[in-house]
């Protein structure tokens, strides 16, 4: 393992460079070329550049020295080759919606705005595949398709772009049927770290031939490339949707139904788990009258038949579980709504204390261990007195935790940590992962040793070697230099 002990020591190394030139210059040569360069397209003002850095947690806002709006892919790749001459760091950005600080430039640098590559460049019907610019919205892209008869289901809950979804690996909702943005991911066009541009994969459905570097930079969060294509798998819309509420005594009954849902092979879209304090959220958020207790939202994909069917079995599923008031619908208006409140929990959760800052985080366990980390997980958020709503993806065993922190109590802050590193090995003591879909940035990447231990050297050995001046996005998801 000596050659992924001198990658760790390099990565350490550059880091601590990067650090010492973002104090003394700031970068003024590579900032004055890529002035002459780019023109207009350059800001360096402040409130510019702090809005690109912007977290929505309550991580130290860190401004690179400059935004570059991009207009394509040669734009991205001279900008990129230019840093890398300087070693000036590159810091992709999107919409912003990302919650560990992927967007902040700890080292200074350059943030790279792709939000007006927001073409959507071929869709191949016959073929079920689309390709898109990385400032595509998720949002902007299923509307564009709904003549096709055809739709992209991975919804994160945020109006993500393309390509945030790709670097953060993210998921959401859908996933239980539909999988995350690994699953669904044909082919990329990415910028590396010396400005050239390469393609991974095609559109073809599945391929033999080399390494896989497609799934290499899905989850890298910019420290391996900057995304500038992204060729997806697209799916039918179903004739039948029909989607439903259903109560529980317990967040443990919630989680037993939801297992056995998912060991009985049912083709559930969508199961999605509420807690107490997260319904009531959203009941005052989104103006609902559901009942204040742990619920499940449902959604059955399918024909008329085969949705029926489904809610039939679940139902019966939900009963023996100790669930009540189990009712579905097919009506669109009312679907919406329902979902619409799902996806507003964010904001819902952060108005039950409007002047504390809010903590999100997430964790993601095999299913026959989610009853046991959310149970445990609620608990220490109830004895701890913080506020702290639970909501999850419970299909894939995923949920996620939202903290609300007076930033100025250190005791509160300490308190809220604690809960969050507590959470993270709790879920890696039981075979998952410390996030799901939020992925590392600069938030959790004091648990990467333990939950990938000597792997971690041979990412960083996988960085070197694509990134040998670690301009990529530094500063997020290697552990700190003790």
């Amino acid at each position: 393992m000596a050659q992924v002990q001198h990658a760790s020591d390099n990565a350490n190394k550059n880091n601590a460079q990067l650090q010492n030139k973002t104090e003394n210059t700031r970068y003024s040569e590579a900032l004055s070329e890529l002035k002459a360069q780019f023109g207009n397209q350059l800001s360096t003002n402040l409130t510019t550049r702090q809005q690109h850095a912007h977290t929505m947690t309550w991580l130290e806002n860190q401004p690179a020295d400059a935004v570059l709006v991009a207009h394509n892919k040669q734009d991205v790749a001279k900008a990129v080759a230019i840093c890398n001459k300087h070693k000036m760091p590159v810091i992709p950005f999107g919409i912003g919606s990302s919650l560990e600080g992927q967007l902040n430039a700890p080292y200074g640098g350059l943030s790279i705005d792709m939000s007006e590559m927001n073409e959507i460049l071929q869709v191949n019907s016959e073929d079920l595949t689309v390709t898109v610019q990385p400032g595509v919205t998720r949002e902007q892209l299923n509307h564009y398709l709904r003549d096709t008869g055809l739709f992209f289901p991975i919804d994160p809950g945020a109006n993500a772009t393309i390509g945030g979804m790709v670097a953060t690996r993210a998921s959401g909702t859908n996933a239980v049927r539909y999988g995350t943005m690994k699953d669904v991911v044909l082919a990329l066009e990415v910028v590396t770290a010396d400005g050239k541009i390469i393609k991974t994969g095609s559109r073809a459905k599945k391929s033999a031939a080399g390494y896989d570097l497609t799934r290499l930079m899905i989850g890298s969060e910019g420290t391996l490339g900057v995304v500038t294509e992204i060729t997806l798998k697209l799916f039918g819309i179903t004739e039948c949707v029909g989607s439903g509420i259903c109560h529980f005594p317990s967040v443990e009954a919630a989680c037993e139904a939801t297992m056995m849902t998912i060991q009985m092979c049912l083709p559930i879209a969508r199961i999605e788990l509420l807690d107490t304090l997260q319904v009531k959220a959203c009941n005052q958020y989104s103006n609902l009258n559901l009942k204040e207790m742990p619920t499940l939202f449902i959604e059955f994909h399918g024909s008329e038949a085969g949705v029926q069917e489904q809610a039939q079995i679940f139902s019966e599923i939900v009963e023996d579980c100790g669930g009540s008031d189990f009712a579905w619908d097919s009506n669109e208006e009312e679907r919406k709504k329902l979902w619409h409140a799902r996806h507003n929990a964010y904001p819902a959760s952060c108005a039950l204390r409007p002047e504390a800052k809010a903590l999100s985080t997430d964790a993601c366990v095999p299913i026959s261990r989610l009853a046991e980390c959310v149970s445990e997980t609620a608990k220490d958020i109830e004895a701890s007195g913080m506020i702290g709503p639970i909501v999850g993806h419970v299909g894939d065993g995923n949920f996620h935790v939202l903290l609300l922190v007076d930033t100025d109590n250190p005791e509160e802050v300490q308190t809220a940590e604690d809960i969050v590193g507590r959470l993270a090995k709790r879920a890696i003591d039981m075979e998952g992962t410390c996030t799901g879909e939020h992925g590392i940035g600069q938030g959790k990447r004091k648990y990467m040793t333990y939950e990938h231990g000597e792997a971690v050297g041979v990412m960083q050995a996988i960085k070197q070697a694509l990134d040998p001046n670690n301009i990529l996005n530094p500063g997020k998801i290697w552990p700190q230099a003790s």
